[in-house]
């Protein structure tokens, strides 16, 4: 490649990179230039070097570490990247008006549908705790319904949690992984220093703050304790949340079904538990259509159904009573306490119903822009769920005993059909929000190794992050019918949907003041005021529907447990598959030992390895040498990486480097995915695509050995470090990030009496030197070729991991029986491949831990 070819796709790179330097953590020993991708060799030895440069060791974590400003970097699939379409960019950037109402439509559907239904059930489940007496018990109620309103919705929802976003990821996990990308809380053991180059990590800019924030990441990152502690927070959360899509449909649907027994005097409650079971059964069919064709439906549905809550308020408050505006003033729900004491006290479950699916406008943020949602909250959803609340309250005021079907009873005679039907359509809209919601959380906890692998189908070609899943989705449904035909009053549903609701609310807000201290570095007394008002306010109201808990509702606080058990269990065992692969994998000295041959038969083709391992040789190429008569001639280590990001772009998306001398033909790639990130490709696909990038990551190989050359600084280890670094035509500085050919400097002689043993004899002509250079890059691009019209064959290795007969009976258990029993029926990996059988090759390891 010339110079001039290198300048171009420098510049061309300059497009889609942020021209604007970046700041990163460097090691202070570190002698290479951002070179966190550079392992060229991925020995186990951690004393081996390449070029006189120690390679990265297991150990490398504790190296001390400084703030440094870079610039863009490249990576040597970069340049193909460019030319594969679809490249990451904001949905949402650049829209018409057109557009613009299509978004708002779709946000009201998919967003707000839980938050909006609230009002079906509030009042009812208050009520139910503490009976009306006088109309002051419904000044204070409301008193309460709408301070919780606005505390946790509008100000720790709206205007603060939905900034603590991940790129726009949503919920309890976008939080964590924005936390382990600032801190490396994160328990499974796979990160490399390169991952912090990917420009999706931003890390902040020194400053006075910065202090404070340094604290509290040694103190993480030094105590493993707190590593476990802030796991197992994000876990309950998320098991939160996944039984809260159980408990939603429930409750949505049987408070509004429900209200039939108010248009219709013979309706019976197993009626309306069999009208429910219907409608849940249509609701879960639908889930697999999409998020933008659904909500499209369904946004202006609930668009009504918000003018429908607030018209209906304002003719209350009209009709009979507008002086329930009193309600504003806190002093009513003292006043409510004082006269009913514990009854009080026990509503309070029912009061936070008013809040529900504020969790779901957080974890539903990766459909929509952090504006729009601010925006349609305050200017349409929140006044209108007022007016709803203040008309019901005004109409209650002059009919006490009508407090079991509040909303319905409050409805005009005239159009109560019509809001009737509405309601419904709501209610599947709000139910269908939270399913949608737990569909990204366990994606996201999929991706960060805390789940099980399921099929994730994708239902947006235009916005990736629009998903079902549909071993979840009938999950859910069945869960739902339990739910509802074991417990047919939706008082006591209602205490169980407050359970659910209350835990993610908490571990959110734990996270979240986690962030500010970390992240936002904002003032101390900002922190302590958000957590100490919003923290106690959901104890208190946990330690109402805490109370409660025999009624029924225990039965989510066991799926939830459940849940759990699974996550953690999945996790444990795969963090101990890891750690245990990484301590088995294969030494540099064996590979060296058995030549270029690798002690067998090298077939012509390409085998593509895949396997977990970030740096080493893993142990099942040693299973497979010693098991197939043959391997292929060129063999290429594939690892796909989550990273703690939610979008790796894709000019940021692969690393490739050479594992060991060029005679032994064999490759690391590396592709790092963000757990928002679809995997789709054709195989036939990312064979070119791969092809395409080793054989340019050789070119520019060459090339740099050639610069190196030319300036005879090879023997330098500075000077080297600095002929890494190219400089654009607009002044850009750039770090090449491809390794030279390995130079083992103990045992010596492998790559550099092959690869410059020519250029170290005297009276060779610099010209014949670059011909020489030239034939041999030529000569191996040649190989490269052959070897993919030979036939690429997929190498997988199921390593299954076993408890060692002196382990403790509880590790047993969870590993050789509840791990085993997960692993099994989960996703393999070939299922993402879309690989033809004729085109595999499988072997199967197991591993004492």
């Amino acid at each position: 490649m010339t110079d001039e070819g290198l300048e171009r796709e420098n510049g061309g790179l300059t497009s889609m990179e942020s021209i604007e330097s970046r700041w990163v953590f460097q090691d202070e020993d570190d002698l290479d230039i951002d070179s966190g991708d550079r392992d060229t060799v991925d020995g186990d030895d951690d004393s081996t070097t390449c070029n006189g440069m120690e390679l990265e060791s297991d150990d490398e974590d504790n190296v001390e570490q400084k703030l440094i400003r870079t610039g863009p970097r490249i990576d040597s699939f970069d340049v193909e990247a460019l030319e594969v379409p679809g490249v990451q960019k904001n949905d949402f950037e650049d829209v018409s008006v057109g557009r613009a109402i299509l978004l708002a439509f779709q946000t009201l559907g998919v967003v707000f549908g839980d938050v909006g239904t609230s009002p079906l059930y509030t009042f009812s489940v208050m009520f139910s705790k503490a009976p009306v007496n006088c109309n002051e018990d419904v000044l204070g109620a409301l008193s309460l319904v709408l301070y919780t309103l606005i505390l946790i919705p509008l100000v720790k929802y709206v205007l603060i949690v939905v900034w603590a976003n991940d790129d726009g990821e949503g919920g309890t996990f976008a939080l964590y992984s924005l936390l382990c990308r600032h801190a490396k809380v994160n328990l499974l053991p796979n990160q490399l220093r390169s991952d912090a180059r990917i420009s999706s990590f931003r890390l902040k800019v020194p400053s006075p703050e910065l202090e404070r924030s340094l604290k509290i990441k040694e103190r993480l990152e030094a105590s493993l304790t707190l590593k476990k502690l802030l796991l197992m927070l994000v876990l309950v959360g998320t098991s939160m949340v996944i039984a809260d899509g159980v408990v939603t449909p429930a409750m949505s649907v049987m408070s509004a079904v429900g209200g039939l027994k108010v248009g219709l005097s013979g309706v019976t409650q197993d009626q309306v538990v069999m009208i429910s079971v219907a409608c849940l059964v249509i609701l879960f069919s639908v889930q697999k259509y999409g998020t933008s064709k659904v909500g499209l439906v369904v946004g202006p549905a609930l668009f009504i159904w918000f003018c429908s809550l607030g018209g209906i308020g304002v003719y209350n408050l009209i009709k009979y009573d507008s002086h329930v505006w009193r309600a504003f003033n806190p002093v009513h729900m003292y006043y409510y306490f004082k006269r009913n004491s514990a009854k009080a006290w026990y509503s309070l479950g029912g009061c936070l119903l008013c809040a529900t699916g504020s969790e779901a406008m957080f974890a539903d943020l990766c459909y929509f822009s952090v504006r729009s949602v601010q925006l349609t909250f305050m200017f349409l959803v929140l006044p209108c769920l007022l007016l709803g609340y203040l008309g019901q309250a005004a109409y209650l005021m002059e009919n006490h005993a009508d407090t079991t079907q509040a909303f319905f009873s409050s409805v005009p005679s005239g159009a109560f059909w019509p809001v009737f039907l509405i309601a419904n359509i709501a209610a599947l809209i709000a139910s269908r929000a939270m399913t949608t919601a737990t569909f990204s959380c366990i994606k996201q906890s999929t991706a960060l190794g805390c789940f099980p692998r399921l099929k994730i189908v994708h239902t947006s070609r235009k916005f990736m992050g629009q998903i079902y899943i549909p071993v979840m989705n009938w999950f859910l449904l069945a869960l739902s019918l339990v739910l509802v035909c074991s417990i047919s009053s939706i008082y006591e549903i209602g205490n169980a949907y407050a359970i659910a609701e209350l835990g993610v609310m908490m571990i959110t807000t734990i996270l979240v003041t986690i962030v500010m201290l970390l992240i936002w570095q904002i003032n101390i007394l900002v922190v302590l005021s958000f957590i100490i008002i919003l923290l106690g306010l959901e104890l208190t109201f946990f330690s109402s529907v805490l109370w409660s808990v025999g009624d029924g509702s225990w039965i989510i606080l066991v799926f939830a447990v459940v849940l759990f058990l699974i996550m953690y269990i999945w996790n444990y065992g795969s963090k101990l598959k890891y750690e245990t692969e990484v301590k088995q994998k294969m030494s540099m000295d064996l590979l060296r030992e058995l030549g270029p041959n690798l002690g067998t038969i090298r077939a012509p083709g390409i085998g593509l390895l895949y396997n977990e391992l970030a740096k080493g040789i893993p142990a099942i190429f040693g299973h497979f040498l010693t098991t197939l008569p043959a391997v292929h001639s060129m063999i290429i280590f594939v690892c796909i990486k989550y990273v703690p990001v939610p979008v790796v772009p894709q000019n940021e998306r692969f690393l490739f480097r050479r594992v060991c001398p060029r005679s032994y033909h064999i490759f690391r790639c590396i592709a790092r995915y963000g757990y928002k990130d679809a995997r789709k490709e054709n195989h036939h696909t990312f064979e070119q695509l791969l092809i395409e990038s080793l054989e340019k990551f050789i070119r520019r190989e060459a090339q740099e050995r050639s610069i190196e050359s030319d300036g005879e600084c090879s023997d330098s280890e500075e000077e080297y470090s600095y002929s890494r670094v190219l400089i654009a035509p607009n002044g850009s500085v750039y770090s090449l990030g491809i390794p030279l050919l390995a130079d083992f400097r103990d045992t010596g002689k492998a790559v550099m009496e092959e690869s410059t043993s020519e250029e170290l004899k005297p009276g060779t002509s610099s010209e014949s030197l670059v011909s020489e250079a030239e034939q041999s890059l030529e000569k191996e691009l040649s190989f490269i070729r052959k070897a993919k019209e030979s036939g690429v064959v997929y190498l997988l290795g199921h390593g299954d991991i076993r408890a060692r007969k002196n382990s403790w009976f509880i590790k047993k258990l969870v590993i050789n029986y509840f791990y085993a029993f997960l692993r099994k029926n989960s996703r393999r990996g070939t299922a993402n491949l879309s690989v033809p059988h004729s085109h595999l090759v499988q072997v199967g390891m197991q591993y004492m831990v």
